[in-house]
């Protein structure tokens, strides 16, 4: 994988921290600089931690199932993208309306979206641990910086344009992330890997 396609992982595993970045703005009359960073932080902190955690715990069965990496990495990313571009259709014209405005940041809420959200993250590091001589610690840290800036411009959408485009984002970030999957059995069938 190069640095284009780890980008655009990336982005496609930060649509789910968009959507609550975006709900989180929506719910600030005006935003709360400190809130967005805490947001973005722990967004992005996560989705640079779990492809990590994924990568060691596949790392550690690779040699087993070398035979059939390729279709594991496919059928993961195609289960994760698929199921973000289900859930965006199906919610595409939910309205979401806002009960209390500037709520506090709940740190142990905002932790257990920060999770939620990058669970997906892990499932992709687990495909990272097929690559050979993967470079995990940049993907990661790449993945969690592009997590970081789209969740902090998520707030400022969110507050700005309210939950308009939040389906729309998520569609195209499952779609990436089947592209991907597709891409990498492609190449391996063909061996051109």
């Amino acid at each position: 994988m190069n640095v284009v396609e780890i980008f655009l992982l990336g982005v496609g595993l930060s649509m789910d921290a968009l959507a609550v970045a975006v709900c989180k703005g929506l719910a600030m009359r005006k935003v709360n600089k400190k809130q967005c960073l805490a947001i973005a932080f722990a967004f992005g902190g996560f989705q640079c931690l779990m492809p990590i955690i994924g990568w060691a715990l596949g790392s550690t069965f690779a040699k087993y199932i070398k035979s059939v990496d390729h279709w594991i990495a496919f059928f993961l990313l195609l289960y994760i993208g698929g199921k973000m571009a289900i859930e965006a259709v199906r919610e595409w014209n939910n309205t979401q309306t806002v009960d209390n405005y500037d709520p506090p940041l709940d740190i142990k809420e905002l932790l257990m979206m920060a999770v939620a959200t990058s669970i997906d993250a892990l499932a992709v590091g687990v495909t990272f641990s097929f690559i050979p001589r993967f470079n995990i610690l940049g993907a990661s840290s790449l993945i969690g910086v592009t997590t970081f800036v789209i969740s902090y411009g998520g707030v400022y959408l969110g507050n700005i344009f309210g939950s308009k485009f939040e389906k729309k984002a998520e569609l195209v970030g499952g779609l990436i992330l089947i592209a991907i999957g597709t891409r990498i059995l492609i190449t391996h069938l063909m061996g051109l890997e």
